[in-house]
């Protein structure tokens, strides 16, 4: 009797699961996933991400989980991509006693595709986390938006928000009024950052104040010579202000005023007055017979 090879199906993919409340922990209102989202995040840091984001909520992400999962990269790179996903708000982790009065620590791990800050983190474990914000209107954003927008993509210290970058745009736009080009404001911003930056909005704000350059001084008046006008009647050439109501003195139906007596010099007019006065002395004296 024929045996009928037969081929198992592939069992589906399991990842590990940890120990229940301890795994992975999803945050709220997150953005969708689309082959962006973690596009500002460096490769290894995005594949990274891209996995845990795609993992279950208690799925275990702890180094030595990942570093299984992902044979590409060791712990020490495991440990050194969590680091770096941390500072760009994708990974909360919390160190907590278990229980009341024990002495066991265990460490509690949250992930959001979308980047968050420590401050939003704190309020969302105390339950207070915030309303998710309306998506901004689609104008076209300005060149001080799209830097920062830039800021946000490239550098995962930076992770700012739509709305936090809406916040920053009025700075970011005075740079720009200033003279500084885009890619100039860009390095500013993210030279010799810290290694970890608790607040990126915040961080980013205190830059733009203080790093703000100086206002362009005023153009230098340059020196033009007396604008002429012409008779609107016969073109006659002359200054503005000898053409009343845009005409000359012959076509406005006035005489030419009469040339003004030559100047004396003072001096000479005395003198001239004194022979005058000599001359009628001398003609009215009385004549000799």
């Amino acid at each position: 009797m024929a045996t009928a090879n037969t081929i198992a199906a592939p069992r589906p993919y399991t990842p590990p699961m940890a120990a229940p409340g301890y795994g992975k922990k999803s945050a709220p209102d997150q953005s969708p996933r689309d082959r962006q989202t973690f596009a500002h995040l460096p490769e290894r840091e995005a594949h990274i991400a891209a996995h845990i984001d795609r993992l279950p909520d208690g799925a275990a992400i702890d180094v030595k989980t990942l570093a299984k999962e992902l044979a590409a990269y060791g712990q020490h790179a495991i440990r050194t991509a969590l680091n770096a996903l941390t500072a760009a708000g994708h990974v909360f982790r919390k160190r907590e006693t278990v229980g009341e009065g024990r002495t066991q620590w265990v460490w509690r791990s949250y992930f959001s595709r979308t980047p968050r800050s420590e401050a939003w983190w704190k309020r969302f474990l105390k339950g207070d986390a915030p309303e998710p914000q309306p998506e901004p209107a689609a104008a076209p954003p300005s060149e001080a938006y799209e830097a920062l927008a830039v800021v946000a993509r490239t550098n995962p210290r930076l992770p700012l928000s739509a709305a936090e970058c809406a916040d920053l745009e009025p700075l970011a736009a005075e740079w720009l009024a200033r003279g500084i080009s885009r890619a100039h404001l860009v390095r500013t911003l993210t030279a010799n950052l810290p290694g970890h930056i608790h607040a990126p909005a915040a961080f980013t704000r205190k830059r733009l104040l203080t790093k703000c350059p100086p206002e362009l001084p005023p153009a230098a008046q340059q020196h033009t010579s007396p604008t002429l006008a012409e008779c609107a009647n016969c073109g006659t050439p002359g200054r503005p202000e000898a053409l009343p109501d845009g005409l000359c003195r012959p076509c406005q139906g006035s005489a030419t005023p009469p040339p003004e007596p030559p100047l004396i010099h003072p001096q000479a007019a005395a003198a001239r007055a004194a022979h005058q006065a000599g001359r009628a002395r001398f003609l009215a004296r009385p004549k000799r017979r």
